[in-house]
């Protein structure tokens, strides 16, 4: 598959309405999250703290906090923390606070995140065309 094509198969995906559910029925549409965490902060009177800056250093701040969980840590080592039920819970909580303040930024600054990730998704596909990139880790300048 070269990137033409999988620029296309992007261009024929459009998001979904209607809320999106998963196998267990949860809702996983990024517009029913924004809901769930405005609600949450609004509730909390939260806005006063929830500025642009201070949601990209919360990100990133939870980000490295998950981080921690692998640093140091041998591939084996990564494997195991994964089978292990609290420790797959610890990292999984540090996921999902990265998430919360990405999607809060979201619904703050009315960013699209479907759109923006199929924009960016696109951008990329030209950035690292298959036939160029497949097997590498290389910066796109460097291909």
């Amino acid at each position: 598959m070269d990137s033409k094509t999988t620029l296309a198969s992007l261009k024929k995906a459009s998001p979904r309405r209607r809320p999106q559910a998963d196998s267990r029925g949860l809702d996983v549409s990024f517009q029913y999250w924004k809901r769930r965490v405005e609600k949450f902060c609004t509730a909390r009177d939260w806005d006063q703290f929830h500025g642009a800056k201070d949601l990209a250093i919360g990100a990133i701040t939870e980000a490295a906090e998950l981080l921690e969980h692998f640093r140091f840590k041998s591939d084996q080592e990564i494997e195991g923390m994964f089978k292990n039920k609290a420790k797959r819970e610890e990292i999984e909580d540090e996921l999902a606070d990265v998430l919360f303040f990405v999607v809060r930024f979201a619904q703050r600054y009315d960013i699209d995140l479907a759109r923006a990730a199929k924009r960016k998704l696109a951008k990329s596909c030209r950035k690292y065309p298959v036939s160029k990139a497949k097997g590498s880790n290389k910066k796109y300048s460097d291909l």
